[in-house]
């Protein structure tokens, strides 16, 4: 079970991060949700070792199973300390990428594509907002006093995305919101991880119980006197 949820986490976080691959200058970014799988996987298979190890109580199955929740808690803390550095770098590295692709727009290459998708879903115009627009190459190309059509607000018709009539076009810029989209995936992300570690310290604990739990030879005491 903590492996699946921890499956799921994983995938969530790399399939959010593959969203705004192009606004994200550190490609190691994605460094805590890979280790999260990689942990998912290993517990999957030392899960069912440790059921084994627990039902027959075997002294030497249950303290290598010890050994191996100790490697994932480990795994895990370093998950949690890599999310919460990513999680501050995430600010800073949006900030300057994304001016970066904005610059590259021309209605027809893949960055377009992005930047009109992003602005689309996250409801948002240019990097801090749509006055950003007026310093891109596209703008000073086409020379039209307008923004892409995907800054108009989806309540307006027939918007043209002139400059003219800004009232129709999204205030909020771009940056702001997959900051706050990244750092929420990071932040459910790093209290899932820190769950399951406690679980983890806890398991550990009850592993010792066990390991240090003293056996019971089957046997009676024989005193002196007794078949006299």
């Amino acid at each position: 079970a903590a492996a699946a949820g921890l499956s799921y986490v994983g995938g969530y976080v790399i399939n959010t991060y593959k969203s705004y691959n192009n606004f994200l200058q550190d490609k190691y970014a994605v460094l805590p949700a890979v280790i999260i799988l990689c942990v998912a996987v290993v517990m999957f298979v030392i899960g069912l070792i440790g059921c084994c190890a627990t039902f027959r109580e075997s002294r030497v199955g249950l303290g290598l199973f010890l050994a191996i929740i100790l490697v994932i808690f480990i795994a895990e803390i370093s998950a949690f300390v890599l999310g919460f550095v990513y999680r501050e770098k995430v600010k800073s590295d949006v900030q300057g990428t994304m001016r970066s692709v904005f610059d590259k727009y021309d209605g027809k290459n893949p960055e377009s594509t992005v930047v009109d998708y992003l602005q689309e879903q996250l409801h948002c115009c240019g990097v801090k907002n749509y006055s950003d627009w007026t310093t891109t190459t596209w703008f000073n190309v086409t020379r039209n006093n307008s923004v892409p059509v995907s800054c108009c607000r989806q309540d307006v018709k027939n918007c043209t995305g002139s400059l003219d009539q800004p009232q129709d076009l999204e205030t909020r810029g771009c940056a702001a919101e997959v900051e706050l989209g990244l750092q929420s995936v990071i932040s459910y992300a790093m209290l899932v991880i820190l769950g399951f570690a406690i679980v983890k310290f806890f398991a550990m604990l009850s592993v010792c119980v066990l390991t240090c739990k003293r056996e019971d030879t089957g046997y009676q005491p024989l005193y002196s006197g007794v078949f006299a």
